[in-house]
């Protein structure tokens, strides 16, 4: 990766950290949790309400590192508005970025703002961070649709 781009990578994850999309916790909701990454103390309690098969709405607080908390608005608001089924393709693509060891190339029309976080997958420390909110953010989805989780490795 080139070190503009890096710098500008950079920028956006600073950006959605000091002004995070969709932060505070909302009213109505479908499902609440609370995930919390035991390696660097990063939390983050999540709220979605499902109308349909639509996302609503994502509504969270989190407190931890720049990582973990701008990929949480990142991801707030890549889902509201998807149906459910495209927001599960855009964690499947966010986890393959994140498992991707800084060899996957993101797809900008897919991940919008969230191809910020490619160099954050060269660091195997830090993914955990960056996965926090998308994984909250599927076990609430769960939650709400009545299913289970299927673990994945992160």
């Amino acid at each position: 990766m080139s070190a503009e781009l890096d710098a500008l990578y950079q920028e956006i994850i600073l950006d959605h950290y000091k002004n995070p999309l969709h932060a505070g916790l909302r009213e109505p909701f479908g499902a609440e949790v609370h995930h919390v990454n035991p390696t660097c103390g990063d939390e983050i309690t999540l709220r979605v309400q499902v109308e349909g098969d639509t996302v609503a709405d994502v509504s969270y607080h989190a407190e931890g590192c720049s990582i973990s908390q701008a990929s949480a608005s990142v991801m707030s608001d890549l889902v509201i508005g998807k149906r459910v089924d495209e927001a599960m393709e855009l964690h499947t693509e966010f986890l393959t970025l994140m498992q991707g060891k800084g060899l996957v190339t993101p797809d900008e029309e897919v991940l919008e703002d969230g191809i910020a976080f490619a160099g954050v997958a060269k660091f195997p420390a830090r993914v955990k961070c960056a996965l926090l909110g998308w994984m909250a953010w599927k076990d609430a989805t769960a939650k709400v649709l009545g299913t289970d989780v299927i673990e994945e490795n992160a």
